[in-house]
């Protein structure tokens, strides 16, 4: 299985971004995919799932109202449209996907700064 991130980089406060992840190599049917994010000294944390059997999407209250998840099922593709983006969202952005385990990409750099 490979996880595949794209569309991470650096935009100003207030901004957006996207950030879309494709996964491959799936023989099982997959259970959610979702974010996770790490900035610097700190711990990995959620950020946003989808539930690939009914779209039910989660989210942090740290980004609820400002992230917006979606997927594409044919592609095994999902999206994270980031709005009103905020200097505490810099991190690095990690997708994962879950069939029978979970697997990650190798992570996007989103950097927040003016």
């Amino acid at each position: 299985v490979q996880v595949v991130e794209s569309g991470g980089g650096l935009v100003q406060p207030g901004g957006s971004l996207r950030l879309s992840c494709a996964a491959s190599g799936i023989i099982f049917s997959i259970n959610t995919m979702g974010w996770y994010r790490q900035a610097p000294g700190k711990e990995r944390e959620f950020v946003a799932g989808i539930s690939w059997s009914d779209g039910t999407t989660n989210y942090a209250n740290s980004v609820r109202g400002r992230f917006t998840m979606s997927r594409d099922n044919a592609k095994n593709t999902v999206y994270l449209q980031m709005n009103s983006l905020k200097p505490d969202d810099t991190a690095v952005y990690y997708c994962y996907v879950n069939v029978r385990y979970t697997y990650w990409g190798q992570g996007t750099q989103v950097t927040v700064s003016s």
